[in-house]
């Protein structure tokens, strides 16, 4: 391996360490799911992404440069269906958002009739809701 690859790798593994790094400093910091969700799933899916390059350019062989590259490939499709997902079923279930979220643009489609019918959460959690655990005897 020459200096060059090594140098590439070294950036590659160092900055996809860096952004998932930033992705989970953004999970622990940030007020909201939402905000949360974005976090998660634009720095961390660019982080591994640059892993997996820095991975594949350091081994330098076609079976995990595939490999490497089919996990890049399965990422990018279902990191945004999983965030899309969590962030519906968050709203859903009634999340406050927080104060500094000045944009709902899913109530404004839901008051258009655009959010395909689904106009209001299908269940909201009350304190009342949550069964009481039970301390198991000692």
């Amino acid at each position: 391996m020459t200096i060059v690859l090594e140098i590439m790798t070294a950036v590659l593994l160092v900055s996809g360490g860096f952004f998932t790094f930033v992705a989970g400093v953004g999970v622990v910091r940030l007020p909201d799911i939402l905000m949360r969700m974005h976090a998660s799933t634009k720095a961390g899916t660019l982080g591994v992404g640059l892993i997996f390059l820095g991975l594949a350019l350091y081994f330098g062989e076609l079976s995990v440069a595939s490999r490497s590259i089919a996990a890049i490939v399965f990422l990018l499709i279902t990191a945004p269906v999983a965030a899309h997902m969590i962030g519906r079923a968050a709203y859903k279930t009634g999340i406050q958002l927080t104060n500094r979220t000045v944009i709902d643009e899913y109530q404004a489609a839901c008051d258009r009739g655009e959010a395909g019918g689904d106009l209001q959460p299908d269940f909201q959690l009350t304190p009342t809701d949550i069964p009481e655990t039970e301390t198991p005897p000692r």
